[in-house]
């Protein structure tokens, strides 16, 4: 419908009307004021050079000035008659949720059955948003697009739903043939289906099992899916060197899975498709669609900017590096790895790759809690290309005055050096990557710490590599959102290489690792350490993650919450463990008394915690110690399931916290309940 505004009614009145009334309002000459003359005078004088917006101005101004007593008149209609019109456009706009207004919005979810609709400031969602997504699963009520959105909102994970029943192999019938479900799979290609997984379309027989022991194919079962890793991509990073023509995509070495960078789904169906969920990349599907998986924004790219000539890149199986290509760079993603032709000799690479893990933790190119309060800010590389040439920079720093600095780095490349750091009494330093970055830190032998009296350190976003941090004399250690690699450390440029060893040594002062991965931690037994949601890996149940400086002795006090440790455990005092996991056996000989051992049992208490049997600590309330220890799906550092607890731990673990989340690191993730 055509809005009715003011000159459309006036050009209903007859033309002798509309003259007379033009002429009573030259006559009368009062509708415009001196400035408004003035300028119109100005516009009549220049009428060849005016722009668009000047002829816009002349026309409003000419329209004022012929306006009468009977254009008034329609003036006040016209306004009226548009607030008309405005009610009937709103009133049919306020059908939908998209364009009501916000008084109309509870109406609309009472009417599709939305309940407890309170719209609190502040919150990261809106009753709009709240309505408008109910209408959306109210559409597709009892499709399997429903169950998985639903299932996705719900978990707030990756999800896939599957009718199992649509891939049960079927004796045809002539009137209705089904040539989607034959008995019959391709064997020579079975491999190339993805197998195993929810997306395998090869029909099966009747599984008349319980789906919880194995039986999905049947004609009642509808499996969903969800993927609990969540998925990070590392760009710019440098490719550990093998030697002259083999890499790992990882930076320290390790045989690393990599993963898929989910991206937005476009299907108009509403499912999930491999390329929309952090899937791990198999061989053969890179090899049938390596465009999918292998560029500049996709799942991995290699730079090769330095190499004489670009080469293509194609999938291959590069166990035990026997394969050596031709004409092309290889790549396992299955291992990270990377070979080049024997006539390819790559001065450095750098790499752009995706790994999944269960949480933001232990350091990544994720957005972690970032401290801008610092004084004084020093930039790597921007300012300067080594660690300890900023730390220098910071003494200077100090002896002008301040208190505070804080050393930035933006880059993932390598830091292949063995600094050392004093800060002045009163004086404190950060060390933290930006955020987007995880740049690594190799070190030769000790980070020796050392610093006055109220004097603190904190590291964030780190990656370190060999040595170990030892603090001599400080405050506080504060190390977040970090990994200390617990592992043996392969050689690194100029760094040689290293044996497992303890990752963390205080000798005066005390520590807070938060959000972290790290080997086993030497702490004097008057130091004091705090520990949460993090991983204290000593590389297995036999080997002692916790004690003092010569293991000889208990270590310090030990304050632990929503963490994980594999390893023997020997602390002078335990005021809190809650929600904590403790892998830990005795080997046969040990002298230690037992795999968890507290001196002092009179103070503090461990609650809501696994405790191996024969431990000794002080007043356990609701641990477990029963038969059935955690059951992980990986306990080798770097697989994307590490220290990711399965369903085989039984729920007195998985549902054993003091909130019935689980027990360990991943406590926060709240499994149980999303599932």
């Amino acid at each position: 419908m055509k809005a009715l505004d003011l000159n459309s009614l006036y050009q209903l009145i007859p033309s002798v009307y509309r003259v007379r009334d033009t002429e009573l309002a030259l006559q009368a000459g009062n509708n415009l004021d001196t400035v408004d003359l003035q300028i119109l005078q100005a516009l009549l004088t220049n009428l060849v050079g005016l722009t668009p917006v000047q002829q816009q101005q002349l026309a409003a101004l000419q329209e004022k000035q012929q306006r009468g007593p009977l254009k008034s008149l329609l003036a006040i209609l016209a306004e009226q008659i548009e607030v008309l019109q405005e009610s009937l456009y709103q009133s049919y706009d306020d059908l939908f949720i998209e364009t009501c207004q916000p008084w109309v919005v509870p109406y609309i979810g009472d009417l599709v059955g939305v309940k407890g609709l309170v719209d609190f400031p502040g919150t990261p969602y809106s009753v709009r948003a709240a309505v408008a997504d109910t209408i959306a699963n109210r559409r597709r009520k009892g499709t399997v697009a429903g169950l998985e959105r639903l299932a996705r909102d719900v978990t707030g994970w990756p999800a896939h739903v599957v009718e199992y029943f649509q891939l049960l192999a079927t004796t045809q019938y002539m009137n209705h043939i089904r040539p989607g479900n034959l008995a019959w799979p391709d064997v020579r290609n079975a491999d190339w289906g993805l197998p195993n997984t929810p997306f395998d379309t090869k029909t099966h027989t009747a599984d008349v099992r319980n789906m919880d022991g194995g039986g999905l194919y049947n004609i009642p079962n509808i499996g969903i899916w969800l993927w609990r890793l969540e998925a990070f991509r590392i760009e710019s990073a440098p490719a550990y060197r093998v030697d002259d023509h083999r890499f790992t995509f990882d930076a320290v070495g390790r045989d690393t899975q990599l993963y898929t960078l989910p991206q937005p789904m476009t299907d108009e169906s509403g499912r999930s498709q491999p390329i929309n969920v952090p899937m791990p990349i198999t061989r053969r599907m890179f090899y049938a669609a390596p465009a999918t998986y292998q560029g500049q924004d996709l799942s991995f790219s290699i730079d090769q900017s330095g190499l004489a000539s670009t080469l293509p890149v194609r999938a291959c199986n590069l166990t035990e590096w026997k394969h050596k290509p031709a004409d092309f760079i290889a790549v396992d993603p299955e291992l990270g790895r990377i070979a080049f032709p024997d006539s390819v000799t790559p001065g450095s690479l750098h790499v752009n790759y995706t790994y999944a893990f269960s949480a933001e933790s232990g350091g990544g190119p994720y957005s972690r809690p970032f401290d801008d309060t610092a004084g004084v800010t020093i930039s790597i590389p921007a300012q300067y290309a080594t660690l300890q040439a900023a730390l220098d920079q910071a003494q200077l720093e100090y002896s002008g005055g301040a208190t505070s600095v804080a050393i930035e780095i933006k880059t993932n490349d390598y830091l292949i050096e063995t600094p050392s750091i004093v800060i002045p009494t009163g004086a404190s330093l950060l060390i933290q990557a930006a955020d987007g970055f995880r740049p690594v830190l190799v070190l030769s032998g000790d980070l020796n710490v050392n610093g006055g009296g109220n004097s603190t350190l904190a590291i964030n976003g780190l990656l370190v590599a060999g040595g170990c941090i030892a603090v001599h004399s400080l405050e506080t250690l504060t190390i977040s959102h970090c990994t200390l690699a617990p592992m043996p450390t392969p050689a690194i440029g100029t760094a040689p290489a290293q044996p497992m060893a303890p990752r963390v040594l205080v000798v005066e002062g005390s520590v807070v690792i938060d959000h972290s991965i790290t080997g086993p931690l030497r702490i004097d037994a008057n130091s004091a350490v705090t520990i949460q949601d993090s991983i204290v890996d000593a590389g297995s149940q036999y080997e002692i993650a916790y004690a003092d400086e010569d293991c000889a002795a208990a270590g310090g006090p030990l304050t632990i919450t929503n963490s994980t440790v594999i390893g023997q455990v020997h602390a002078r005092q335990v005021p809190l463990a809650s929600n904590v996991i403790f892998l830990a056996l005795l080997s046969p000989g040990d002298v230690w008394p037992a795999p968890v051992s507290v001196d002092q049992l009179q103070q503090g208490c461990v609650r809501f915690s696994y405790v191996p049997p024969g431990s000794r600590v002080p007043s356990p309330y609701r641990c477990y110690s029963g038969p059935l220890a955690p059951a992980f799906t990986s306990l080798r550092f770097g697989d994307a399931g590490y220290c990711q607890l399965n369903s085989r731990s039984g729920d007195s673990i998985l549902k054993g916290a003091d909130d019935q989340s689980e027990m360990g690191v991943f406590h926060d993730l709240y499994q149980p309940q999303r599932a």
